[in-house]
């Protein structure tokens, strides 16, 4: 009951039997307590510490309980100097905090231009957590490369947690190959069931975050997303990118639809696979735009070329062209 000012349980209840048996000693309260002595000496140093102990006149080298009506009010000071203290303390380390984000301020190089480069990723994970926190309506996102990763995954959840936590509106665009691995779909549930949105699309653009349509985050390099990343602010481009985001959007399929093959008998995979050929792409970049393996890759590249007729994959592009497949 009196933890909050110092007394621990053994320790309260170690002087409770010294105000009622004040000529007990050591042996006589590890007795009662069925407890070593070696307990009972550590209680009263506590008890001792906390002024609640004086030498007794009476008993030369014994202690006797402080009277409760001084002692507990010795503990109520004490603790009230505590608090003071931690008060002064606060106040200190607000006044510090104050100082070192206005310098840090100043040292945010382009950011008066609305840019602002973030090298590392750390530097790009500590962003998303501070624009996680002052986010208040939506947070919009296109996440490309198939299956996340593990530690992708697990940087993500306490953020996504904390936005949807305040009622932010989160929508997450996956890539239709994360259908097939496991933890991202166990990770896109869990986004839905705790009030997110997840759609996937054969192939997206870039790695994209945006925050209240005023902040958004992109890859300095999008074949390498761990260089550094970009933070862009201003109207004009974010409403471009805001734009991008809810075109792709609305082509997007919701995790729990089925992806039903067109009229030409081609699933949204399909056709952007043979989009990514006639661009010249190569096996290697078609299976990273898409999010899959090469080997994946190479086999419906492989079906296609057959249901074409085609022996190559020029003639492949050719033939999906005057069938009208990559319209």
């Amino acid at each position: 009951m009196l933890a909050s000012l110092g007394l621990d349980t053994d320790a309260e209840t170690i002087y409770r039997l010294m105000l009622t048996h004040q000529d007990w000693g050591v042996p006589e309260l590890a007795g009662h307590l069925a407890r070593p002595e070696s307990d009972i000496r550590d209680a009263l140093d506590r008890l001792a510490e906390l002024n609640l102990l004086r030498r007794s006149l009476q008993a030369p080298g014994g202690v006797r309980p402080v009277s409760p009506n001084l002692g507990f009010q010795l503990l109520l000071q004490r603790q009230q100097a505590e608090l003071l203290a931690q008060q002064q303390q606060f106040a200190e380390s607000q006044a510090a905090i104050s100082t070192l984000l206005a310098e840090y301020a100043e040292l945010r190089t382009g950011e008066r231009h609305g840019v602002e480069y973030l090298q590392g990723i750390d530097a790009i994970q500590a962003r998303l957590e501070e624009l996680a926190h002052r986010s208040t309506t939506e947070c919009l996102s296109f996440m490309p490369g198939g299956a996340q990763s593990a530690a992708s995954l697990e940087a993500s959840r306490p953020l996504d947690e904390q936005l949807m936590r305040r009622g932010v509106r989160v929508l997450t665009a996956y890539l239709d190959s994360v259908r097939n691995d496991a933890p991202t779909v166990e990770y896109a549930h869990w986004l839905h069931d705790n009030g997110g949105e997840v759609r996937t699309v054969p192939a997206l653009p870039l790695r994209m975050v945006l925050f209240d349509r005023e902040v958004a985050l992109l890859p300095v390099d999008p074949d390498n997303t761990k260089k550094g990343a970009v933070q862009l602010t201003g109207p004009g481009v974010m409403t471009a990118l805001v734009s991008l985001f809810e075109q792709v959007w609305e082509r997007a399929a919701s995790l729990g639809s089925v992806r039903d093959r067109d009229d030409a008998g081609l699933t949204a995979q399909e056709r952007e696979l043979l989009r990514q050929l006639t661009q010249g792409a190569t096996d290697e970049i078609a299976a990273k735009k898409l999010g899959i393996g090469l080997r994946t890759e190479r086999r419906i590249m492989s079906e296609l070329m057959a249901r074409l007729g085609a022996r190559s994959r020029f003639e492949a592009g050719v033939l999906a062209a005057k069938a009208g497949w990559t319209d």
